[in-house]
């Protein structure tokens, strides 16, 4: 399944790739370039920026708080524009509500 999906949904350095995974505890968010193979930028539940914005780390809350964290550090490298990977996850809950945090904040996909 996620062989699948890696081919359908890939970053370039126009449009990269913000992948999303998620533990029972935390939520990990990066930014590729899929043609560098490069990490553009990377965002989760376990920084120091984000536990001082929000105490718990896997309901739909923290979402909402690491889109806004990613999306403002994709505004400092002038990123507006991304392909969005949900992986092998549901379009549903914390994913969803990263997403329209991402979009909320002015980053298009």
């Amino acid at each position: 399944m996620r062989k699948r999906i890696a081919e359908r949904v890939r970053g370039t350095a126009a449009r990269p790739r913000v992948h999303v995974f998620k533990s029972n505890l935390y939520i990990y968010t990066q930014v590729i370039d899929d043609t560098a193979n490069a990490v553009l930028a990377a965002a989760s539940s376990l920084e120091k920026e984000f536990k001082d914005r929000s105490r718990n780390t896997k309901n739909k809350a923290a979402a909402e708080v690491l889109g806004e964290l990613l999306a403002g550090r994709l505004k400092a490298k002038k990123i507006g524009r991304v392909v969005f990977d949900r992986g092998t996850y549901l379009y549903h809950g914390r994913v969803k509500v990263l997403a329209d945090a991402i979009r909320k904040a002015g980053i298009d996909f």
